[in-house]
């Protein structure tokens, strides 16, 4: 999952996205309403997780801005406007979702776990190829039922290639799914991991394999 977080407190807006990259999810930062939306008209977000009290303006008023070009991506305010009537603006302003400030984040996960859900977002919970499954819900991998660790940016890229299997991924849409915009990554960084997954893959026989155009992408396919 890719994620927009819109906060203007730097404390805030560290601690928020640190949390949620243990979780495998990358995120990518804007201060406010005017960097946000031209993040979001050439970024491809998952959802986006909305502060109110921007510096210019109310973050209210970029929901109907997304709406109008992104019309289905989920919305969670998260903000420290908490009172009934703030909650009920803000749920009618468009927000999918509307939490105060302080939060627990295990709520948080929660709540975007839910609107991920929801028919527009729905997603197959496991993919299966070759010897391998990828459990989307538990971002687990196993060989035949066996465990198979992987670091973070390796199950990431996984993931991609699993979603997509089958296909040619562009080299940028395996960099958007691995890295967030705040990541100093470096032009072989990408290729690096794709070695060490490939290795990894061949040594727990998962009877598949990672073939590249070099410059163009990579593709995950079943062993024959």
């Amino acid at each position: 999952m890719r994620l927009l977080v819109v906060e203007d407190e730097p404390e805030m807006a560290l601690a928020l996205q640190a949390a949620l990259r243990r979780h495998d999810m990358i995120t990518d930062h804007a201060d406010g309403i005017v960097t946000a939306m031209e993040m979001i008209l050439t970024g491809s977000y998952d959802a986006i997780i909305l502060d109110r009290g921007l510096p210019d303006g109310d973050g209210l008023s970029l929901i109907p801005q997304i709406r109008r070009h992104k019309s289905g991506m989920p919305v969670i305010v998260l903000t420290a406007r908490g009172r009934l009537a703030e909650r009920v603006a803000g749920l009618d302003g468009g927000a999918d979702d509307y939490l105060a400030k302080p939060f627990a984040f295990e709520e948080l996960l929660a709540r975007l776990r839910a609107v991920m859900r929801r028919p527009d977002h729905v997603s197959p919970m496991s993919v299966r190829l070759g010897r391998m499954t990828l459990d989307l819900d538990h971002r687990e991998a196993r060989v035949e039922g066996m465990r198979f660790d992987l670091p973070r940016r390796e199950l990431l890229v996984l993931e991609a290639l699993m979603r997509r299997a089958g296909r040619m991924v562009p080299r940028e849409i395996l960099m958007e799914s691995v890295f967030g915009m705040s990541d100093e990554v470096q032009s072989n960084t990408l290729d690096s991991h794709i070695s060490r997954l490939r290795r990894k893959l061949a040594e727990a026989d998962a009877g598949v394999t990672i073939n590249g155009v070099r410059g163009v992408g990579y593709m995950l396919m079943e062993q024959t």
